[in-house]
């Protein structure tokens, strides 16, 4: 019996920003098709909030950008550790003020046929934290260089 493979996902790395810490909200985030399309969105949140909802609301809009493009399996990366493990671990600490938007968001999640979502080092983000600051008419980040590994 032959075994059914999911299609090749689409590859979307996502970052959101907030100036001040909380603040005015920005979104960023890559995505790129099967075929090695790139698409970027960058924008603007219409409210106030922490990094962390940033963050959130930055995978959402790259959830709903995805759908309206007809993905059906998707490899998520973002550098915030909360959301990752928000969204992956069924024992996480519920963070309530947030927990309206999370749940939104897994909503968003389940409406695909495959989905990872992984955290990614922030060096290792830059394009999506250039396009989150982008929307806020703040200048990327200076490149951080990756650790380097220890010798022993």
């Amino acid at each position: 019996m032959p075994v059914s493979t999911p299609l090749a996902p689409w590859v979307v790395h996502c970052d959101g920003s907030a100036t001040p810490n909380p603040g005015r909200m920005g979104l960023g985030a890559v995505l790129v098709a099967p075929d090695g399309t790139r698409h970027t969105l960058s924008q603007k949140a219409a409210s106030i909030g922490c990094n962390n909802e940033a963050e959130l609301r930055a995978l959402m809009a790259a959830l709903q950008a995805l759908q309206a493009r007809g993905a059906t399996a998707l490899q998520v990366f973002c550098d915030s550790r909360l959301v990752v493990e928000q969204l992956g671990c069924a024992g996480a600490q519920p963070v309530a003020r947030l927990a309206e938007l999370f749940d939104a968001a897994r909503a968003l999640l389940q409406s695909f046929d495959h989905v990872s979502v992984a955290w990614v080092p922030h060096h290792r983000n830059g394009e999506a934290d250039a396009l989150a600051r982008a929307a806020l008419g703040m200048a990327p980040r200076p490149p951080v260089k990756a650790p380097k590994k220890r010798r022993k």
